[in-house]
């Protein structure tokens, strides 16, 4: 049997060369320098490619939106009685780009939002925020949004027992080439929806043949976007109250038995399909002279089905939301 020879390991130093006009530099050593410090005559000779000549890739055309989404840090926001609430929040922040324009320096539109972290946010605050990173980047249109979960303390409704419900909720501003900012708040609520067709025909069962039958119910979500008048003031608390005006079911949060058969009244007192469900709500925010504009859309999680209730309906301002939503799989529970 042959012996198995091993080649002897020859340590190799990895080195990385530049070849300039002028011929090979000094080797580089793969190295991180720690105590290195800025200048300010360092940072001038750093380039920059936003700078640089031309429109870079692709067709020499404008872009609507170009920025930055995603981008996480804890903001205040003020609860309607005035307490004061650090809350996680995502942003999204765009501008528009010329033609011949390369690109953005997508860090200012974070810096720009940065510079306002102290205050706390309302759908105002992030006009405020649009002309100052308009500015910055020099761009002629500009768009933010905020999303965030917001707690509110919910009582049960029979025991005096509370907890946290939890609500997604978006601000969200843009402001136009010809200065106009506009201002939209968007406000998912969670309720009960027991099926009217159902509950005649369980209490059909119940009195023609002495059948027990129990209506079918299920868990369903609202999506409210509403536009802002100018001026106007909406808290988080207001949406919330405007909801559970309109549809009276919200899901609850702690229940004793008294809560879960309070709850089961609840349903059985104000039954709705679907399309009712956006009519009463179209019914309050109609009134509210505080939303110029407004879009609801509504997705029951039939229990009875394998798919899915839903509805979508518009204030019907002229040129304004449409009831063109379709991606429903958001508002799954």
């Amino acid at each position: 049997m042959k012996k198995k020879t091993t080649q002897p390991k020859v340590r190799r130093k990895q080195m990385y060369l530049h070849h300039g006009p002028g011929g090979t530099l000094p080797k580089l050593a793969r190295r991180y320098d720690d105590e290195f410090q800025v200048t300010p005559e360092y940072r001038e000779t750093l380039p920059d490619m936003m700078e640089a000549a031309g429109p870079g890739q692709g067709a020499n055309v404008p872009i609507q939106q170009v920025g930055v989404s995603n981008f996480r840090l804890p903001l205040p926001f003020k609860t309607r009685a005035g307490k004061s609430l650090q809350l996680e929040a995502a942003v999204t922040g765009t501008v528009s780009l010329a033609a011949n324009l390369r690109g953005i320096n997508m860090s200012r539109i974070v810096r720009s939002f940065y510079d306002h972290r102290e205050e706390s946010f309302t759908p105002a605050t992030l006009g405020r925020i649009l002309g100052t990173y308009r500015r910055t980047v020099e761009a002629l249109a500009a768009r933010l949004k905020v999303t965030f979960s917001y707690p509110i303390l919910q009582p049960s409704l029979r025991s005096g027992l509370e907890g946290y419900q939890y609500y997604t909720v978006s601000y969200e501003a843009a402001v136009s080439p010809n200065g106009r900012v506009r201002t939209w708040v968007e406000f998912d609520f969670v309720y009960s929806s027991a099926c009217p067709c159902s509950a005649e025909l369980s209490e059909h069962a119940r009195e023609t043949r002495g059948a027990y039958a129990i209506p079918h119910n299920q868990r369903s979500k609202a999506r409210v976007r509403v536009e802002l008048a100018p001026r106007a003031r909406v808290t988080v608390e207001d949406l919330q109250a405007l909801c559970l005006q309109a549809l009276k079911t919200e899901t609850q949060v702690m229940v004793k038995r008294e809560d879960e058969q309070a709850f089961a009244e609840l349903n059985g007192a104000h039954i709705k399909f679907v399309e009712d469900a956006a009519r009463l709500l179209y019914e309050v925010l109609v009134q509210d002279r505080r939303f110029v504009d407004f879009q609801v859309a509504c997705s029951h999680l039939e229990s009875l089905h394998s798919h899915d209730a839903v509805s979508v309906i518009c204030k019907g301002v002229r040129g304004g939301m449409t009831a063109e939503f379709m991606d429903f799989r958001q508002l799954v529970c």
